[in-house]
């Protein structure tokens, strides 16, 4: 266990970013086409293909998932996936064509300082290809893909991910870009919200605040007119249908308010995929369903968490300081 994503079989990550620009792309590839669905909890989501994910739509299966900073230039790169799968000859067979089936979600990035005058080209077309090409087992967590232009309010926010094993034995993993309009730490200390749920000390071990303080309830948002997104993937390899991943991304939206404060808010994006590769070759009834939408929300509240311990500060005038340099290693 690698305590990544990908220690769910059968699926891969890749990163792609612009240093300049100060963006990013995440794509999840799967080995085999898989059942997948979606949640929705922010009040300006910016979607593509995510409607066919529902459970009385037709597709019943995708090749990808894609997280992307961009805000509504974005949504090139699901392109740019596409792409590069229709050349691996990935896809569903529409008259004898393919085409690869790859939803994706994005975030809002375009205030983080960095040179956004990239409109005559197709960037995160670029971004997407780059990213479905470096998909791998392995990949890096913090400044990178979708997290590369990530901040929360009062820190550089980043790209995270966990996994776990439930007591049925279901391997369950999460992917998160955190970019949120809110805290994922606890007043003006370095405690994370997630702490609870840390293992390993994966996000420094500090746990709880010796006392906790009234006043770190107060709520704190990132800027006058907040636009902010968290973007999130959570997966099994357990067998699954379209309508048990919908259930699995719902419960793992709790993740996401485990570890920010606040979350789902009018302006947030905020969006779960859910993915099943099958792997384990078993189906997963009531109580095992549930048992992996409740590991699915501490996997993604601990990614949350990581997200941010694991980013480093951008390097424009005025960029929000990493949690590493607040409060050391």
């Amino acid at each position: 266990m690698r305590n990544l994503i990908t220690d769910v079989r059968g699926l891969m990550v890749g990163n792609s970013q612009d240093v300049e620009i100060a963006t990013g792309v995440t794509a999840l590839l799967f080995d085999a086409p898989a059942t997948a669905s979606v949640s929705v909890s922010g009040g300006a989501p910016g979607l593509r293909d995510a409607h066919l994910l529902e459970a009385d739509m037709t597709v019943e299966r995708v090749d990808a998932l894609v997280l992307s900073g961009g805000s509504v230039f974005g949504l090139d790169a699901m392109g740019g996936v596409i792409s590069v799968l229709r050349q691996r000859g990935r896809g569903v067979e529409v008259v004898g064509q393919l085409a690869p089936i790859a939803p994706g979600a994005i975030l809002f990035d375009l205030a983080n300082g960095g040179d956004k005058n990239f409109w005559r080209e197709p960037v995160y077309w670029r971004l997407g290809a780059e990213a479905a090409r470096a998909a791998s087992g392995d990949f890096a967590l913090g400044s990178h893909g979708a997290g590369f232009g990530a901040t929360v309010a009062d820190l550089k926010g980043g790209l995270g991910s966990a996994s776990a094993v439930t007591s049925d034995g279901f391997v369950v993993g999460a992917l998160v870009a955190v970019n949120a309009v809110g805290q994922a730490t606890i007043g003006d200390g370095p405690h994370f919200w997630a702490a609870p749920y840390e293992r390993d000390g994966e996000f420094a071990g500090r746990g709880w605040p010796d006392k906790f303080d009234p006043s770190a309830l107060a709520i704190r948002m990132k800027g006058a007119e907040p636009r902010n997104t968290n973007l999130a993937i959570v997966a099994t390899d357990a067998e699954l249908t379209k309508a048990q991943a919908k259930r699995v991304a719902i419960m793992a939206q709790d993740g996401l308010a485990r570890a920010l404060r606040p979350v789902h808010a009018a302006m947030d994006g905020d969006t779960v995929f859910a993915g099943a590769t099958g792997l384990s070759g078993r189906e997963a009834g009531p109580v095992e369903l549930t048992r992996i939408g409740a590991a699915a929300a501490d996997c993604l509240a601990r990614a949350v968490a990581r997200g941010v311990f694991e980013a480093k500060a951008l390097k424009f005038p005025g960029a929000l300081p990493s949690w590493r340099d607040k409060f050391g290693g």
